[in-house]
């Protein structure tokens, strides 16, 4: 597996400095965001200076750019805001291999109209499920378009809340355009290890043929999100789990103060080379 983070996660204007602020906290890959060029992270536009700028910055580091992340509400109640998320979702398909890479990470959205990573009991409405559909299609058209990949992370305050919902939806829309993005946190919230370990391996099994990259952070006793290696997420048995599904993309974290970042590829270099 390759190891990354963020780049968002370093204080940054412009591709170089993040990207060299990734390698020298000790990764050797990066999901990149549009705020690290000085732009919103889905912009209205992105002109060929600024995409071909984090194409350079990769080739100078040596830094693979292996996402972009591109996550609005894909169903928002407001279906104004839908077609927004879409239209600046276009914007950066039609710059992704500019800028080195061929995959956009998605939100597959809530109800909650304040926050797309926040809950609402609307998320399992069948019309919620059919507005998912309309938008996914869409999405993948822009994704043929521009020949690039769509990753959809399950997270259970949004719509696809599991990994058997990921591959409902794939299997629904019938695209080799949609990959999963898997994130071992957001699988559960307050459970027991044994019930943590159980949700872990059967995700890692129902993704695992669409699998392309892993995302790692944690999870507090009182179910809170917290930095890879501090919380009660079983480090071990993910990764062992990832490895042992055949899968050798990026293992990208998140969620941790600039400062910890070198703990933290610290941490999960350590469990990487304790692989069976």
């Amino acid at each position: 597996m390759q190891l990354g983070i963020f780049a968002k996660t370093f204080p940054a204007d412009n591709p170089l400095q993040a990207v060299n602020a990734v390698q020298k906290a000790g990764f050797v890959c990066t999901q990149y965001n549009m705020s690290c060029s000085g732009l919103a992270s889905m912009p209205d536009e992105i002109d060929d200076a600024t995409a071909n700028a984090v194409r350079a910055a990769s080739e100078e580091t040596n830094i693979p750019i292996v996402a972009v992340s591109a996550t609005f509400n894909m169903i928002h109640p407001d279906v104004s805001v839908r077609k927004e998320g879409l239209r600046k979702l276009e914007v950066i398909a039609a710059n992704a291999k500019a800028m080195g890479t061929e995959l956009l990470t998605l939100c597959t959205g809530t109800r909650n109209s304040d926050d797309q990573w926040q809950g609402h009991p609307d998320n399992d409405s069948m019309r919620a499920w059919s507005d998912l559909l309309l938008a996914m299609e869409s999405a993948i058209k822009i994704a043929e378009t521009h020949d690039v990949h769509l990753g959809i992370e399950p997270e259970l305050d949004n719509v696809v809340n599991s990994s058997a919902k990921a591959i409902r939806l794939i299997q629904q829309l019938k695209s080799d355009r949609l990959k999963i993005v898997l994130d071992a946190a957001n699988l559960f919230e307050q459970t027991s290890l044994a019930e943590q370990k159980h949700l872990v391996s059967q995700a890692v099994e129902t993704v695992a043929e669409h699998l392309v990259m892993a995302h790692a952070k944690d999870r507090m006793a009182d179910g809170s999100f917290t930095t890879a290696g501090k919380g009660v997420l079983d480090y071990t048995h993910y990764l062992q789990a990832l490895s042992d599904s055949g899968f050798e993309g990026p293992l990208v974290t998140h969620g941790l103060p600039a400062e910890d970042a070198p703990r933290v590829a610290k941490f999960l270099r350590k469990k990487l080379k304790q692989l069976r």
